[in-house]
């Protein structure tokens, strides 16, 4: 009896230790985390601060008011960009999951809610890193150009423009006004190839490499910022740019496209809204102190794109000094900031070649932080939803990724590209799509999972509750801001024309779809969602709560949404009704 009892123990033993082994070989790899704090900070400050915080902020600045425009700026930010900002960032971090399943664990009917659309828009429209590569290239050419008038039949007549405009537009786009967009320009491509190369081994390997190559490619820009700032502001005209920068102009605040465009980099410089925070936050440990994390980053990142207004038109100044012109005729938006006033500084620092190489070496850390975080965030999403098959294939879901995007890019650098750029630019991920992602965003976790439970959440996380303003921006005051910003921006016509710039048919035709079709997804998966009946608003089980008997949502003291059961206890519930009926029958 002892031998076989002792005998069956064994085999029991053996038998649970081979079904243990078993179930470990079937059980997808642990998920990484970030090794220190310092590698999530620069993460997070490689991906928000970009060439945003250079071209698009500045010119933004100065044509919407100079220093009126901070005051719609920073409304959107307080209001709308730091909660959101937080929301994602601690949501990533509470679920440890990406831009997709971290939204199936507290809210399963808003599970596709577009942001990996809208990071992949985001990844695949990156032309500048290219750019960058291929003006290092022939930047010793550029002496060549002269200041002429140009040809009457593509441009406007007689408009003076400076070498370094001639050598961008001519030399480097190549652009042609047929309105097709013409051969791939093949010095591009491969430029274009190179930059997806070095993104795909910056992150193969997942946060490891990731977290290790943000400590160069995240400070190093600040420190060629700073240079040129230093020169900049010593040149003569620099006072006149600097002021024209500022300068306020209080009748703006009265023109509602100030507004619209404050809240458009609010969100877009942000990185809200593409999945992107929420799949960085998910890789830190749960008791991490995201609040602290995300005021400074809010910080740093607008703190970037003020500053880098000064390097910018203290240049500006100084080449409207030279060519003895207005400042109206010298600031141009978009990339030509980066890439027409930035090397005419250059040009005035000793040893103008070796600046350059370390300028556009700058670009193209700013293009490749940015694009990189962004694939990570396709990377997370894909092997989070499929974890058994892709967290061991990794390597090769990037490299996928990294040729997919490396096709969709070639049309962005063909004759025609540059227009291309222009609409993805204005109707992409930077403006009414991000708005419309916001406002879902917000109402599901404040009126759907409950703003009390998620503060209950965050004060498991960090130790403390936070700020309770944002509590009431995520009810009411971001959903209304984003709201009503939406509705102008679809009511009021966003051309593309202008009377100095050549825009193709085509452009008005691909433009509605950009905007339509991240927005679409959130409507048909609701509805889908609505089919299925069961659950589809019931948090995963596998959460933790703090206060689980607790409502939901109170506003002044008074009760709006009682507390939820999760999933389990409904299932197991319903399992008991189940059986106590049939105990019955």
């Amino acid at each position: 009896m002892e031998e076989s009892r002792d005998g069956g123990i064994a085999n029991g033993e053996a038998m649970e230790t081979e079904s243990q082994k078993g179930s470990t070989e079937k059980r997808p790899e642990a998920r990484e985390k970030w090794t220190n704090k310092t590698e999530f900070l620069l993460s997070m400050a490689g991906e928000i601060i970009g060439l945003g915080n250079v071209w698009r902020f500045p010119y933004l600045c100065y044509k919407n008011g100079g220093g009126v425009f901070f005051i719609p700026y920073f409304i959107f930010l307080f209001f709308c960009g730091i909660p959101v900002f937080f929301l994602e960032t601690a949501l990533g971090q509470y679920t440890s999951e990406g831009g997709i399943t971290a939204w199936r664990k507290i809210c399963p009917m808003f599970e596709v809610n577009c942001h990996n659309i809208s990071a992949a828009y985001t990844g695949l429209h990156r032309p500048d890193v290219d750019w960058s590569f291929l003006y290092n290239e022939t930047d010793k050419y550029s002496d060549n150009y002269s200041m002429s008038f140009q040809n009457e039949s593509e441009f406007p007549p007689f408009k003076l423009i400076s070498p370094e405009q001639e050598y961008w537009f001519h030399r480097m786009l190549r652009v042609a006004n047929s309105g097709g967009l013409g051969s791939v320009n093949a010095d591009l491509a491969m430029c274009l190839l190179l930059a997806w190369v070095i993104c795909y081994f910056c992150i193969f390997k997942g946060v490891k490499t990731t977290g290790k190559v943000v400590y160069f490619t995240a400070t190093f820009p600040y420190l060629m910022l700073f240079i040129l700032f230093i020169r900049g502001v010593t040149l003569p005209g620099a006072a006149t740019g600097i002021t024209y920068y500022l300068y306020p102009d209080i009748s703006k605040l009265s023109n509602p496209d100030v507004w619209r465009d404050a809240g458009t980099q609010v969100f877009f410089s942000y990185a809200v809204c593409q999945g992107v925070l929420t799949a960085l936050g998910s890789y830190n440990k749960y008791n991490n102190d995201c609040y602290k994390d995300c005021i400074a980053l809010c910080i740093l990142n607008s703190s970037t794109s003020i500053f880098a207004g000064f390097v910018v038109f203290s240049i500006l100044g100084f080449m409207a000094h030279q060519l003895g012109l207005p400042m109206e005729d010298i600031a141009s938006s978009g990339p030509g900031l980066a890439f027409i006033a930035y090397p005419r500084a250059l040009s005035l620092l000793p040893g103008p070649q070796f600046w350059s190489v370390l300028f556009f070496f700058m670009v193209l850390l700013l293009g490749l932080d940015s694009q990189f975080v962004c694939v990570e965030s396709l990377a997370t999403a894909l092997t989070n939803l499929f974890p058994g098959v892709l967290r061991k294939r990794r390597e090769l879901l990037v490299l996928k990724i990294a040729v997919i995007c490396f096709l969709l890019g070639l049309p962005f650098i063909t004759k025609g590209g540059f227009h291309l750029f222009t609409v993805m630019d204005t109707y992409g991920p930077s403006g009414t799509n991000l708005l419309f992602i916001a406002c879902f965003e917000t109402i599901v976790v404040a009126w759907v999972y409950g703003a009390n439970r998620f503060y209950d959440n965050i004060e498991d996380m960090i130790g403390y509750a936070p700020f309770p303003v944002l509590k009431y921006c995520w009810l009411f005051i971001t959903p209304l801001i984003c709201a009503a910003t939406l509705l102008y921006n679809l009511m009021g016509s966003k051309s593309l024309s202008s009377a100095d710039q050549f825009v193709p048919d085509w452009s008005y035709k691909l433009a509605p779809l950009l905007t339509l079709i991240p927005m679409v997804c959130i409507p048909v998966f609701l509805f889908i969602s609505l089919g299925t009946g069961r659950g589809i608003i019931t948090p995963s089980s596998d959460l933790k709560q703090l206060r689980p008997n607790s409502p939901r949502l109170t506003l002044f003291n008074r009760l709006i949404i009682k507390p939820q059961r999760s999933r389990h206890i409904q299932e197991d519930g319903e399992e008991k009704a189940n059986k106590e009926h049939t105990s019955r029958v």
